[in-house]
């Protein structure tokens, strides 16, 4: 596991077309906001972990819309 410092408004890159940026800090939390392909499923790991074995799986969302 890499581990990473960065300060709101750094961004990390993951590949050439993943880009994963802190957009705020507060109250010990952080959001994030990552850009990728429409092909790439980005799912929080304790969504996958609740519907693990139910149904086919997740469905990319465009939250562009």
């Amino acid at each position: 596991m890499l581990v990473l410092t960065r300060n709101e408004g750094q961004t990390i890159l993951i590949g050439d077309d993943i880009r994963v940026t802190v957009v705020s800090t507060k109250g010990g939390q952080v959001r994030f906001g990552i850009e990728a392909p429409r092909d790439v499923i980005v799912l929080r790991e304790e969504l996958r972990d609740r519907d693990a074995g139910t149904g086919p799986g997740p469905v990319p969302v465009d939250v562009r819309d």
